[in-house]
């Protein structure tokens, strides 16, 4: 199906130059396993490499590159302390710092007495200037080998920015020269280069600033990723809208005894959802819709009789949460309004095994199960369904597209009705969302508390410190969320620990 002009892009990483399967298991672990995927693993930043004469007056975690004089090697004698390499700039002593490096290494790419050209982090250590495992140990002589403008990518362990940069470079060598597939006049307009040169650009930068967005290199494969992105939609939609479903239309006898349940009226929100969803259950064509609404709005009861409509028509149910909690959280809900209606229920998660999994599975093999709620377990290849109709699933967003349709490749034209609690803007919805249509629910059933948000300065810690005090009078609990467990260095934000002693020392 892929036209050949594409094929070198399609390659293994292992077919680039240096990169053997040891590499390719960490640069697959980052990017993903072919050579595209390493030209679209987009540098973040760079790295200005200019060899300076003077170090002394520079900056602290700044590069620099500069010539230095090997004068003295210092292996560590203690397990844990670094290797220095004693050397000079002028009058100016650097150390050069190595954690688990061999002695027979550094001896010979630093050797004593030679002169070296050193890039990487400067450092102050106790008072010492000290650079840690350099980027790059030249001989002056080689010093056009020097990358003055270097691009640095998002890494994982066992990748080096010069093992990456390396096959990002080789990469581009074999870059296939692609038919242009925008229109010619908004090229012209825009003042874009061929898909080929953008590439190039980005991993080559000229300039300190080549990453900024405004870059012509830059604006082409943001657009060039948007259109991919809505072609591929469109694609994605037209060919689920030609799948056939299955016409599914319950006769109201359990939804009924569900509604008697309540403790509440549905919402005008609700309804009218559920005429939305119903609707698209009824058409011969798979339901493929996004339920929007905050948190509190419904969501599940809607989802619940949506899956009694499946069970109404002789088929079975699944809701699918992200974590553990959640899915319990929603099973909960569930099950006792459909015990009320005679329905049978399970969850199934990671912790449910042995007698009582096996038990699970055969229920739903046999039909015995009509509604389950579960995690990613429920569309592992072990889940058989005996007539899967609707597919719930719930934080859209914590899913990918493939995990959607695994679940409802467990059954036949199985619907799908996909919630999240995140508002998302109606451009949004079209760009990310485009494959699905939307339902909103814009309001609350009547009973639920107002929730109130407020943001407050840190110079006010105190106030809120003294309302606790209040509310605890009252009867109420209260969560404290720190960003943090411990205290940071590298960040200012409050840590649980530090908090949790303030609190306790005030409230026991």
């Amino acid at each position: 199906m892929r036209p050949q002009i594409l094929n070198t892009l399609f390659r293994p990483s292992t077919a680039l130059p240096g990169v053997g399967p040891r590499i390719a298991k960490s640069i697959e672990r980052l990017t993903g396993p072919k050579v595209i995927d390493i030209l679209w693993h987009l540098p973040r930043e760079i790295i200005e490499r200019k060899i300076i004469s003077d170090v002394s007056t520079s900056e602290t975690g700044l590069v620099v590159s500069i010539i230095l004089k090997v004068t003295k090697h210092e292996p560590s004698r203690v397990k844990r302390q670094p290797y220095r390499v004693r050397c000079s700039a002028g009058d100016v002593a650097i150390s050069l710092v190595f954690f688990h490096s061999r002695e027979d290494y550094l001896r010979r790419i630093l050797p004593e007495n030679e002169t070296k050209l050193v890039s990487g982090t400067l450092e102050r250590y106790r008072g010492n200037i000290q650079i840690t495992h350099p980027d790059y140990i030249l001989a002056p002589e080689d010093a056009k080998d020097l990358p003055l403008i270097e691009p640095v990518y998002p890494l994982t362990e066992g990748l080096t920015l010069k093992t990456f940069g390396k096959a990002a470079r080789s990469a581009l060598l074999h870059l296939p020269n692609i038919p242009e597939w925008h229109d010619p006049t908004l090229l012209k307009k825009k003042h874009w280069p061929s898909w080929a040169e953008a590439i190039t650009t980005v991993h080559t930068p000229d300039g300190i600033d080549a990453l900024s967005p405004q870059t012509l290199a830059r604006e082409r494969l943001a657009y060039d990723e948007l259109l991919a992105n809505q072609l591929a939609l469109h694609i994605i939609l037209k060919k689920m809208k030609k799948r056939n479903g299955r016409s599914v239309r319950g006769d109201g006898r359990l939804s009924k005894k569900i509604l008697a349940a309540l403790s509440f009226k549905l919402t005008a929100s609700q309804k009218m959802v559920l005429a939305e969803i119903a609707g698209d259950m009824e058409a011969p064509s798979m339901m493929l819709r996004l339920l929007q609404g905050d948190v509190g709005s419904g969501k599940t009861i809607v989802a619940l009789f949506a899956m009694i409509n499946a069970v109404e028509s002789g088929g079975q149910a699944a809701l699918m949460a992200p974590t553990e909690i959640l899915a319990r959280q929603h099973f909960l809900t569930i099950k006792p309004l459909a015990t009320s209606a005679g329905l049978r229920t399970a969850i199934l998660t990671g912790k449910e095994t042995g007698k009582s999994r096996k038990k699970i599975l055969d229920g739903l093999q046999s039909g015995n199960i009509d509604i389950v709620v579960g995690t990613h377990a429920l569309f592992q290849i072990s889940v058989e369904m005996q007539n899967l109709m609707l597919a719930v699933v719930d934080e859209q967003h914590r899913f990918g597209v493939h995990q959607r349709l695994n679940l409802a490749a467990k059954g036949k034209g199985v619907d799908i009705l996909v919630m999240t609690a995140t508002p998302i803007p109606r451009t949004l919805l079209l760009t990310t969302y485009g494959d699905l249509d939307t339902s909103q629910l814009r309001e609350k059933p009547i009973g639920r508390k107002p929730i109130e948000t407020r943001t407050i300065p840190i110079e006010r810690l105190e106030e809120v410190v003294n309302a606790l005090d209040r509310q605890i009078a009252l009867g109420a609990k209260i969560y404290w969320v720190c960003p943090l467990v411990e205290e940071s260095e590298k960040l200012d934000l409050a840590a649980a620990e530090e908090r949790f002693i303030s609190l306790r020392s005030r409230f026991g």
